[in-house]
């Protein structure tokens, strides 16, 4: 059974969020800034909607530079943590579609993320795409925002796969296909090659990915080094077997599972959150740590995904309050639809090293 991997790209991610917040500059040129200690006259520009990029702007560029470009478009300043809270629930809608009970997810950066769905699409390519459609609809749905969609046999084909019809596209790169797809395209686009080494290829006569594909894998190793010379022959043939999993220590601790039949009975519900709870907290007990954020995940019998969550005043690392506050979330939630679950998740965030608690009744 071929692996099926989906690499989920938000689009324009913080421009986008801005536009949402402030539907009156949508169809106007957003530029998101990083302003440096010297004010809107200095710094980056973060990112920017295609309006804007379609008038020259870009992201890295020096704010000033992209003014003179274009005076009439809207200059934001970027709300990081703002950003990071959408980030958060975006990312526990992905995690709910991976494989393992959300095990096989991962996060590269606030607007991106692999998932493995090989078992829930059995294998086949086009289930694969129905669950990207479902993805997108409950990224759209929950957060008003779109995103794009590479499927591929590995990591390399997805995340590649998913800039070929931004935005708010879905690109399906089946086994067969990968050949292909990588055909005539130019090594820079090859995911994992900088300027430096596209340089160096350049100067040995390889400026396209089949190109370096057929390469003696010999000479690659004597310009590159033997890991990097094999890896390019190897990416170059659309060969990758990383699997896909958090890089350090997840910031968050979660479980997902599935009800014994569809329900939206309270007891049945309740009993298998206390058990995910129990599970949950068993593994901050293990790492030793304290949470302060709490997130509820359903997944109703339609696929509909829906996510709610707590953010505490301060981190804590008890029972008790994870499963109250738990429990206060599935209410609200198995009261706000009349439609049936089909899975239900709890997970912990904002994790920090425990260092003496409060109590529960302290917290109180």
């Amino acid at each position: 059974m071929s692996r099926i991997i989906l690499h989920v790209d938000m689009d324009y991610f913080y421009a986008a969020i801005e536009e949402r917040e402030d539907p009156s500059i949508k169809d106007r040129a957003v530029v998101v800034c990083m302003y440096s200690n010297r004010g809107e006259e200095g710094g980056a520009v973060s990112t920017c909607n295609y309006i804007a990029r379609e008038a020259g702007i870009h992201s890295a560029m020096p704010c000033r530079l992209a003014k003179s470009i274009k005076p009439d478009a809207v200059y934001l300043p970027v709300r990081k943590e703002f950003y990071t809270e959408v980030s958060d629930r975006i990312m526990e809608i992905l995690r709910s579609y991976a494989d393992g009970d959300g095990e096989l997810f991962e996060k590269i950066s606030i607007d991106e993320a692999f998932i493995e769905i090989t078992d829930g699409a059995g294998g086949d390519f086009d289930r694969a795409e129905e669950i990207a459609k479902r993805i997108k609809a409950d990224v759209k749905g929950t957060e008003d925002l779109t995103c794009s969609v590479g499927i591929g046999p590995n990591k390399i084909i997805a995340k590649m796969a998913s800039s070929r019809q931004k935005p708010d596209g879905i690109t399906l790169i089946r086994d067969s296909e990968v050949g292909d797809f990588l055909k005539e395209m130019p090594v820079s686009k090859l995911w994992g090659i900088g300027n430096v080494t596209e340089e160096k290829l350049s100067e040995m006569g390889i400026e396209t990915v089949s190109q370096l594909a057929e390469c003696d894998v010999q000479e690659l190793i004597e310009a590159f080094g033997k890991t990097r010379g094999t890896w390019l022959k190897m990416a170059a043939s659309g060969i990758d077997d990383s699997p896909v999993k958090e890089k350090t220590a997840s910031d968050q601790i979660g479980r997902m599972a599935s009800l014994i039949h569809d329900t939206r009975k309270r007891d049945l519900v309740m009993s298998l959150l206390d058990e995910l709870v129990v599970d949950v907290f068993g593994k901050v007990r293990g790492r030793n740590v304290s949470f302060r954020s709490i997130t509820v995940t359903v997944i109703h019998s339609n696929f509909r995904t829906i996510t709610r969550s707590r953010t505490l005043s301060h981190p804590v690392a008890e029972k008790e309050i994870l499963l109250d506050i738990s429990h206060q979330i599935m209410d609200e939630l198995l009261d706000s639809s009349t439609l049936n679950l089909r899975r239900i998740g709890v997970r912990v965030g904002s994790l920090q090293e425990s260092k003496g608690q409060k109590t529960l009744a302290e917290f109180f």
